[in-house]
């Protein structure tokens, strides 16, 4: 088999099995954040997650097709293993920088939760002399 298809080979398994891994732990994590952002509404919280996990697997693994062509020939194992280091360092930054985005929306719907449900200050009803 040619080299360029053993590594793109070997790029798609990797990049495709580490974007199932972390929709997989973001999706079992972040379920009980959910229903705490959603006040205990288990079908709300169980629908937003599973629209995030779909919106996650959109977007990495369409990065991952668009970026499997590496635009040069590769003549030795050595080029093919920078190409694949190259390839996949670029998936796990897309990978984190998704993850961080997740859950900087998270913390922003939390925020906004916990406004919306905290105690309102009372006016006071007497002065404290000094």
């Amino acid at each position: 088999m040619d080299l360029i298809i053993c590594t793109y080979s070997a790029y798609l398994a990797i990049s495709i099995g580490m974007t199932i891994w972390v929709a997989t732990t973001l999706s079992r994590n972040g379920q009980v954040f959910l229903e705490k952002v959603f006040s205990g509404n288990r079908e709300l919280a169980n629908s937003v997650n599973h629209l995030l996990v779909v919106g996650f697997y959109l977007i990495n693994l369409g990065y991952v097709s668009l970026a499997l062509k590496l635009g040069y020939n590769i003549v030795s194992l050595r080029e093919s293993i920078e190409a694949l280091s190259s390839k996949v360092g670029v998936v796990l930054l897309v990978l984190g920088a998704m993850h961080f985005f997740n859950l900087y929306i998270f913390s922003q719907i939390n925020c906004k939760s916990e406004q919306a449900t905290a105690n309102r200050p009372v006016r006071p009803d007497g002065i404290t002399p000094v």
